[in-house]
């Protein structure tokens, strides 16, 4: 997967070393120029008018490759029924003078009319071995005088690919694009300076997979949730987004785009804002720090209710999102689980046997369990693994023991 950034002049120099170090120097891809403003900035004292900004792509492994753009075929044709199949007339000069490709070099005779075409001053785009295949073959195009410049038959089912490379010259999109288009979805003033969808959505087309997840730790305005579902919405995509927002409004702007996106935004004045895209989302907000060293160490402990969650995800991998706080420290279940955490956010608890799993804490366990197996996470047990093995539970040891124990169920 390719990882684009957006950053201005100031801080673009010491991004490329982050994703450097992040991905590798070998894997940077290309640094994008966006012509940002559509407008001069008469603001900058130095006299300059900054009006662009980099979009930095990196990729993953040797395997991200860009899409490109597609070409234009609309050129080939078959006007003369060639058994091949629609072509077009290409340029059969070549590029390098005769000392550095000699054998390129040559005057090239039509063999049915004897006109004879002097060599071009870079030579021919093929050596005499494959010109004289390409004359054969019927694939060179002959002008009628000597002046002229033959030219040969590019047939478009030997086009190594219908795509060219994409430009790293973004223009046609703008921030004032992006500021319009929020207006409609939550009015004016929502969010300074949004990034404009088409941005997004150029860098997203070029991912080959339609079934991939999408990540922006700086969410701003939640342009890229709604790129990646209006991509989806048109291409029949299973594209899925993850974004992080740490500022106060992540709730109000750019979780609140996301929902009226979804919907349909009704009041717009953009017909492609009032269909509903369709999909859903999650909306999570950062708890209290889960610091498994002050298990240990005795500091901040983090409170029942959130150890118990984070306990039942990464060994379940499946979201808890109610705390049942029942009989034997019990807290949730799945199809194949039963959870259950040995815990009070107290020093003098987690130090005592109390918060240990004993032989009677394990019988019960073991007898509501039905044919699931019991996970039972505390800080110390008073058996061995074998026999709580035979009662069909798995100790997990705290803090050590948060993580997930599905195995290959």
């Amino acid at each position: 997967m390719n990882q684009g950034t957006s950053i201005g002049d100031d801080e673009q120099h010491r991004l490329r070393f982050v994703l450097e170090e992040v991905f590798g120097q070998d894997n940077f891809v290309a640094n994008f120029i966006w012509k940002s403003r559509l407008n001069e900035d008469n603001r900058n004292k130095t006299g300059a008018s900054i009006d662009h900004e980099y979009v930095i792509c990196f990729r993953k492994s040797d395997e991200g490759i860009l899409l490109g753009t597609e070409k234009d075929i609309s050129k080939f044709s078959n006007p003369d029924n060639d058994h091949r199949g629609p072509w077009r007339s290409a340029d059969l000069t070549g590029l390098l003078p005769k000392e550095d490709r000699p054998n390129c070099h040559y005057d090239l005779i039509n063999p049915v009319t004897g006109i004879k075409y002097d060599c071009p001053p870079k030579g021919w785009r093929f050596d005499k071995t494959t010109m004289a295949k390409k004359v054969e073959e019927g694939r060179v195009l002959w002008p009628n005088a000597n002046d002229g410049r033959p030219r040969h038959k590019l047939f478009l089912n030997e086009m190594k690919s219908l795509n060219k490379n994409a430009s790293t010259i973004l223009e046609g999109i703008n921030t004032s694009q992006g500021t319009k288009e929020l207006e409609q979805i939550l009015g004016s003033s929502a969010f300074p300076f949004p990034k404009p969808r088409s941005l997004i959505t150029t860098f997203i087309a070029q991912i080959l997979e339609t079934d991939c997840i999408i990540l922006d730790s700086f969410a701003g305005s939640g342009t890229t949730a709604h790129a990646v579902l209006a991509l989806n919405k048109a291409d029949g995509g299973n594209r899925k987004f993850i974004l992080v927002e740490c500022e106060e409004y992540a709730d109000t702007v750019t979780a609140e785009r996301v929902r009226r996106v979804i919907k349909g935004v009704t009041g717009a004045k953009d017909n492609s804002l009032k269909t509903a895209l369709g999909g859903t989302f999650t909306f999570c907000e950062l708890g209290k720090e889960i610091n498994i060293e002050n298990l240990l160490k005795g500091g901040e402990l983090p409170d029942y209710d959130e150890l118990a969650r984070y306990a039942f995800f990464t060994s379940t991998g499946q979201t808890l999102d109610k705390v049942k706080q029942g009989a034997d420290y019990f807290v949730g279940e799945t199809e194949q689980y039963r959870v259950h955490v040995i815990y009070k956010p107290d020093s003098t608890f987690l130090r005592s046997g109390e918060s240990a799993l004993n032989a009677d804490l394990a019988a019960s366990i073991s007898k509501s369990r039905g044919k699931k197996t019991a996970l039972v996470f505390a800080t110390h047990k008073f058996m061995g693994q074998k026999e709580l093995t035979e009662m069909g539970v798995t100790y997990c040891q705290l803090p050590y023991a948060i993580h997930r124990v599905m195995g290959d169920s």
